[in-house]
């Protein structure tokens, strides 16, 4: 038994060693395949210029390629002019997008100014005008004395309070800030498009520094000390921009194109001009005058009528004529104050000026197109018209129409029956 079981197991040795063997065998041995080093290393590959890429020096070595070659050789690209552009840029966004939500939550404040001041106001006068009304109804001694004594200090509240609301006007107040967080979100969209677009460079970071600002100075935050004059001598549209009005946005238009302009675009221009000049700026500088003068003489009316309600209310008992004036003065003066704080007659004159600004940009923007001689320097003629036609609210054949009316009235000696734009 031992010696059979001596026996398998030198035949299960061998029987593995042969096919050991045969594996070894079987498996073909590679030819080497001389190569000769150059005996100079390759030159580096410098400056990659890629895009959000990579740059460095890169060795190559005869010897330890793998072992020379790190991470730390490889470097972002940092174009200093261009680098700089943008960082520049970024922070100017960033600022931008705070003002956005500083002007966002405080015109919604300065609106809840006007419906609580208004609420709390009107409240008191007819508390007051109740008060005196039943003070002249037959009441006498301490009772009479309480009730004129209230109802002359709730009048002298009421004036006090309407001469702070009247100066500051909080409608308009808040419309400041709707129309601030409105260009300031428009400016943030073009900031992004202009990172998008191209590399910025120091002439768009000073020109949207310059934005800013002008907008900074349009739409102040504070009240004391910047606060825009609510009842200026003239009425005069908003100015939000810088005086140097230029765009900057990359042109690639061929020299043999004209920039997409020509004699007609330029006189049609010209004719969109006149049209906003004698019928819009001057229907809006019409109508800001008058709503200005409209919320003076009621800015000046609210105050008196209280003033003269709470010096009636004062006499109530020596004579009827002193419960008339209190009691007449004071309701007349709840409905001055409704009239002009319910009604915002003060953000009706700020949307006025701030329509008149819009058309005295758009004049200006297309005067200082059309005056640059170089036409490789002005904007692209098509774009130029599609955007007047867009920011007008017209197509471009009614542009077109619009400019032909202007020219034949021109030539008739009447006066267009049309205003140039549709939006407002």
């Amino acid at each position: 038994m031992a010696s059979l079981q001596a026996s398998s197991f030198l035949f299960s040795s061998t029987c593995s060693c042969s096919t050991r063997t045969h594996a070894a065998i079987s498996i073909p041995k590679l030819p080497r395949i001389p190569f000769s080093a150059p005996k100079n290393p390759l030159k580096p590959v410098e400056d990659l210029n890629l895009r959000d890429g990579f740059k460095g020096t890169i060795p190559l070595e005869n010897n330890n390629v793998a072992n020379n070659t790190r991470l730390d050789q490889y470097e972002p690209i940092i174009s200093t002019t261009s680098s700089t552009a943008t960082a520049k840029l970024l922070a100017i966004l960033e600022a931008v997008g705070d003002r956005v939500e500083m002007h966002g939550n405080i015109g919604e404040q300065r609106d809840n100014w006007n419906k609580l001041l208004l609420n709390s106001i009107n409240m008191i006068t007819l508390t007051a005008t109740t008060m005196a009304g039943v003070a002249a109804g037959g009441a006498a001694g301490a009772p009479l004395l309480a009730l004129k004594l209230s109802s002359t200090l709730l009048f002298s509240a009421a004036t006090g309070m309407l001469i702070i609301m009247n100066k500051i006007q909080p409608s308009q107040l808040a419309e400041e800030q709707r129309n601030a967080t409105r260009l300031f979100k428009q400016l943030y969209s073009q900031i992004q498009n202009t990172l998008a677009l191209h590399d910025p460079t120091d002439t768009d970071v000073k020109d949207t520094m310059d934005r800013v600002l002008a907008l900074d100075e349009a739409f102040p935050l504070p009240l004391l000390g910047k606060m825009i004059e609510k009842f200026p001598d003239k009425f005069e549209p908003a100015i939000w921009w810088p005086k140097s009005n230029k765009s900057h946005s990359r042109k690639h238009v061929k020299a043999q194109e004209k920039n997409g302009w020509n004699e007609d675009l330029e006189e049609e221009m010209r004719e969109v001009i006149e049209v906003i000049k004698r019928k819009d700026s001057e229907d809006y500088m019409r109508l800001g005058n008058l709503a200005l003068k409209v919320n003076k003489i009621l800015a000046v009316s609210g105050p008196l009528l209280t003033g003269i309600a709470a010096a009636g209310s004062a006499f109530v008992g020596h004579g009827s004529w002193a419960a008339i004036v209190a009691v007449t003065a004071g309701a007349l003066a709840s409905t001055v104050n409704t009239f002009e704080h319910g009604g915002q007659v003060g953000m009706v004159v700020e949307m006025y000026r701030n329509s008149a600004g819009f058309f005295t940009l758009l004049e200006e923007s297309i005067e200082s197109t059309i005056q640059e001689k170089d036409l490789e320097e002005r904007e692209d003629g098509e774009m130029s018209e599609m955007s007047v036609a867009l920011k007008l609210g017209r197509s471009l054949s009614q542009l077109r129409d619009l400019a032909r009316k202007s020219t034949s009235s021109h030539k008739d000696g009447s006066t267009i029956d049309e205003f140039a734009s549709k939006l407002f």
